[in-house]
């Protein structure tokens, strides 16, 4: 997994449209679990950052769009929406056109340009106030980062793949939420 990490963190860098060579489903799939359980620790590391800031008064509670969502609608629906349909549209939307920016300041440039705004599309998750505004960097950071990875991943493998890993990370933390929104009435 290290070596998929410090791949991502030279990507990252240095973004170009290339590639991986490597056509293997097993090898992709892997890569696509690594990935996954990167972006969980990542998330989980910032969630935790601002769970501190809430505890000591620095950032007010935050109201997400999970807070009532799980309350008023079927858990099937939400995961069906979460984990098929949100992917497949944000992926074409969002990670769907990179391949076509052909030019290497460009493409860089786009790349997270595109990252920045998929981030901030999901402020929208959250009730806005004037301490979510100006928490916002950190309230989307979880998004900017996985969109990056969402974007390494449509470049070197292709856009079905960047789809199969937001449906991963959407189908796992929405099952979660179900799972403790069901076991608290």
């Amino acid at each position: 997994m290290t070596k998929i990490l410090n791949e991502l963190i030279q990507y990252l860098l240095n973004p170009v449209l290339e590639k991986d060579k490597n056509k293997s489903f097993l090898y992709r799939f892997k890569i696509l679990i690594y990935l996954s359980f990167i972006s969980f620790i990542f998330s989980f590391f910032i969630s935790t950052i601002t769970r501190v800031l809430v505890f000591v008064g620095a950032l007010d509670e935050v109201s997400h769009i999970t807070d009532s969502l799980f309350d008023d609608s079927n858990g099937v629906k939400i995961l069906f929406f979460a984990a098929v349909l949100a992917p497949i549209i944000e992926e074409l939307i969002f990670r769907g056109p990179l391949i076509y920016i052909k030019q290497p300041k460009v493409f860089k440039l786009a790349f997270y340009t595109i990252g920045v705004i998929f981030a901030y599309v999901h402020i929208f998750n959250f009730e806005i106030t004037t301490n979510v505004i100006l928490f916002s960097p950190l309230l989307v950071a979880p998004q900017f980062f996985i969109g990056l990875i969402f974007g390494f991943v449509r470049v070197r493998f292709g856009l079905i793949w960047s789809i199969f890993l937001h449906s991963i990370y959407n189908g796992i933390l929405v099952s979660l939420f179900l799972l403790a929104s069901h076991g608290n009435p």
